[in-house]
């Protein structure tokens, strides 16, 4: 009987040469100066707000007044005003209610329309126009903010207003739909759609990459077996991009928490709590920061370093929770 030696397994080594090691540094060396500048932008705005968050506390994030020394809430001068240390209160509870509700009115418009948009650009669009269709998707990604907020103004206001008067009438036992004044043109829900136009091509752009990766042989078999486009897209195409639409989606969620301009100039800001999205107040914490840091005084500078660093936290949270659900909905090979 003979026996035969088993070969010892041969170890794969992996040799890199000159232009790997330089470009592998070069891409590591950038990864890592991404992390420091986030570091140092995450430090300093933990070392100028701490004197607010010492003297304010909670009732920073959870109160609903803004005004420094000598001023009333309404920006009058107030008679007899003592120190700046006992007069100045500093919260931001309503921006960042503002800024959650302005949001999720733009996710609830933008994400069903950026869904079939990009389903209808992949598999439904003439090849004739295809190209020129991704282009001009692409192209609208890179619109800058200002631009959507002037056209909110100056065109979108008035089909809001009628949408805004459409949904007062006919679902006003809604009370998120009932106000007690009609006037509609700076409202939540038209800043939300202004927000939503804004937020679509980035998440149309991203889902329909995803869904432009599906495997061929996937979709084949669904025709195989008598399924139709739409069949084929249901079953498989959108289940297999589900992870991507959702990452999508929360890229656009993060835009539009830190939107500024655009709300800037299609909100009023009061510091109320309100969760009537026809009523015509509201605001932002970004926006909020570019109204005031142009005339306020130290105290108040700090405060608004503050209410960057909530705002940078809440879009972190997002994030992360964005990175749980596409780890969880990934396809596995």
């Amino acid at each position: 009987m003979t026996i035969v030696e088993t070969p010892e397994p041969r170890q794969m080594m992996v040799v890199y040469s000159r232009a790997d090691r330089i470009f592998r540094r070069i891409v590591t060396g950038g990864a890592l100066t991404s992390l420091l500048l986030l570091g140092f932008i995450t430090a300093f705005l933990v070392m100028r707000s701490t004197e607010t968050f010492r003297e304010f506390g909670l009732d920073f994030i959870t109160g609903s007044e803004w005004f420094s020394a000598g001023e009333d809430p309404l920006g009058g001068a107030v008679e007899g005003a003592v120190e700046e240390v006992d007069k100045s209160v500093f919260s931001i509870g309503p921006m960042i209610v503002g800024s959650l509700v302005v949001a999720l009115i733009a996710m609830l418009i933008a994400v069903p329309l950026s869904i079939g948009g990009a389903l209808y650009i992949e598999f439904y669009a003439p090849r004739s126009i295809y190209r020129v269709l991704v282009s001009l998707l692409d192209l609208a990604a890179a619109i800058p903010s200002l631009i959507f907020g002037l056209w909110g103004i100056q065109v979108f206001t008035a089909i809001g207003v009628r949408w805004a008067t459409l949904l007062n009438d006919r679902l006003s036992f809604v009370p998120i739909f009932s106000v007690e004044f009609e006037n509609f043109g700076r409202s939540p829900f038209v800043a939300g759609c202004v927000l939503a136009a804004l937020v679509v091509p980035i998440t149309t752009s991203v889902s329909r990459e995803v869904y432009s990766r599906t495997p061929r042989d996937l979709i084949d078999t669904c025709f195989a077996l008598g399924g139709s486009k739409w069949g084929a897209i249901r079953s498989v195409v959108m289940p297999y991009g589900k992870s991507g639409v959702i990452a999508g989606a929360m890229l656009g969620l993060g835009r539009a928490l830190g939107e500024t301009v655009a709300i800037y100039l299609m909100l009023n800001l009061v510091f109320r709590y309100s969760f009537e999205i026809l009523d015509s107040a509201g605001g932002n914490v970004a926006s909020m920061i570019a109204l005031k840091f142009g005339e306020a005084t130290d105290k108040e500078i700090s405060a608004l370093i503050a209410s960057g660093l909530v705002l940078f936290i809440i879009t972190l949270i997002v994030n992360m929770i964005a990175s749980s659900i596409v780890a969880r909905t990934t396809p596995r090979a």
